[in-house]
């Protein structure tokens, strides 16, 4: 085979550290990005965060709300003034020429940068820190009662056991007789130490069904409370009945009449089924809206949220001390950092202004939901806004992901606003955001001695021009956490 040189031109795309940057920072949460600031705050001297006593009002004047159809351009130009701050010097203003305008961060990297907020060993470390700011546990709440709990040895070593065999929702997952057999112990000492535990507090924990856990919980009640004989019959006797909600049945067997089990059950519903669900959770993840949409002169308005739009800016001090001739370790270094800080700003910048062009075209094109509400939702998928804003469909999905909107009518992620589409009787697609809305509202109105069934709702969205299946209906309103017809027939 004859070797021989040849050229070939080509172009291809090359991911740098400041372009995986860029992307990182646009698919962060707001308290992932006040993190992400922080660490670059702490680890490079020449970003600072601008905490004069002007800073406020500056960044409020340079975020003053515009309508949907000026926001992103007018909004584009405040923040990049906010990220950059009025601390370009004379030393150091030649750096910025190698960072481009814009940031090609709409671009699909799927083979290369995954989609997930979190990215190395930040990502593990900000797990770990939630580890250890998890609330207190089941067990933990219940081994502390127990240490204070006067037993033997032996009899504390069961209780362990015992605890250690509660599941998260409070029932007891273990067989007495299995845990007497392997702690070679009898099975009245066991049955003696689960009785003190299921004292504990909540009451109920190491039950081994519903039936006991009730039962204890009814037995802690005063003795005067009304209704207690009854319903310690109910629960005891009639458990069954009650769970298929077969109230005349259960009314002829316990001799009640309708007003007096609606009494009864009202107790009954006092009480918790699963004593272990408060419990065993994490803490609630609380969230910072990214954006505020607003009413203002009959037209709505979206704007950045200041508070969480940082201010920072180059060091003064430190890019003074930078050499253009000098080659010294010292200078090299500042000069490296100036231009991360230069880069990281950018992506900043960057961030903001598609966030907000995203949220500005979600609010333009369901302006309907924030006059009317859900049920005025509009059919809307990822690729609509794409096609508007000129952006690809996996920058848009970055972009709403963990990002969430402050309405008159509530806080909602931007994804909240996507929703597939239904056909209706008027040619015109339906929102199935709008018509679980209006399943919704149909169930709310019902009679609750005779709750809609999915047959009847599907009639009553067909006399409204929405055409769906059943099992459609059963589908949005199980996603929704509906009860089925049967399940939701009560006495109150």
């Amino acid at each position: 085979m004859k070797q021989s040189l040849q050229l070939k031109l080509g172009t291809s795309l090359t991911m740098t550290p400041q372009l995986q940057q860029a992307i990182r920072l646009l698919q962060l949460s707001t308290l992932e990005l006040q993190q992400e600031i922080q660490s670059a705050l702490d680890s490079n001297p020449l970003l600072e965060s601008d905490f004069d006593e002007h800073a406020g009002e500056q960044l409020q004047e340079q975020n003053t709300p515009a309508t949907i159809e000026h926001q992103a351009h007018d909004g584009a130009e405040s923040n990049r003034e906010s990220l950059n701050g009025e601390s370009e010097s004379s030393a150091d203003g030649d750096w910025n020429s190698d960072i481009p305008d814009d940031l090609p961060v709409d671009t699909r990297w799927d083979d290369i940068y995954t989609n997930s907020s979190h990215a190395g060993g930040e990502g593990e470390e900000y797990a770990l820190e939630q580890r250890n700011a998890a609330v207190e546990s089941l067990q933990d709440h219940l081994l502390w009662q127990l240490n204070l709990t006067p037993l033997t040895p032996i009899d504390k070593l069961i209780g362990e056991t015992l605890i250690d065999a509660i599941a998260p929702n409070g029932f007891l997952d273990i067989n007495i007789e299995d845990l007497a057999a392997s702690l070679d112990v009898d099975v009245e000492e066991v049955l003696a130490v689960l009785k003190t535990i299921q004292q504990f507090e909540p009451v109920g924990c190491g039950s081994r069904d519903l039936r006991e856990s009730l039962l204890l919980q009814l037995r802690q009640l005063p003795e005067n409370t009304p209704w207690l004989a009854q319903a310690l019959v109910v629960v005891g006797q009639y458990l069954d009945l009650l769970g298929k909600r077969d109230f005349r049945q259960l009314s002829r067997r316990t001799r009640l009449s309708e007003t007096q089990l609606g009494e009864v059950m009202r107790l009954i519903q006092t009480l918790t089924p699963y004593p272990g669900e408060a419990f065993g959770g994490e803490e609630p993840q609380y969230v910072v809206p990214d954006v505020i949409v607003s009413r203002r002169d009959q037209r709505w308005l979206v704007e950045l949220n200041p508070e969480t739009t940082p201010k920072l800016r180059i060091n003064d001090a430190y890019a003074a001390l930078i050499r253009r001739a000098d080659n010294s370790a010292e200078n090299n270094y500042l000069r490296d950092n100036l231009q991360e800080a230069r880069w990281f700003l950018k992506s900043l910048q960057s961030r903001h202004e598609t966030l907000l062009k995203v949220a500005s075209c979600i609010v333009e094109k369901q302006q309907g939901f924030f006059e009317l509400g859900p049920e005025a939702m509009k059919p809307m998928v990822l690729a609509n806004i794409a096609e508007t804003i000129g952006m690809h469909e996996s920058t848009i999905s970055r972009v709403t992901t963990q990002k969430y909107m402050l309405t008159p009518r509530g806080v909602f992620e931007l994804k909240y606003f996507f929703s597939s589409h239904v056909s209706t009787d008027s040619g015109e697609d339906a929102s199935s955001t709008a018509i679980r809305a209006l399943i919704r509202k149909l169930v709310d109105a019902e009679q609750p001695r005779k709750p809609l069934s999915d047959n009847k709702i599907t009639q009553e969205l067909d006399k409204q021009g929405i055409q769906v299946a059943r099992r459609t209906v059963a589908k949005y309103r199980e996603s929704m956490g509906i009860p089925s017809s049967s399940e939701r027939k009560r006495l109150v």
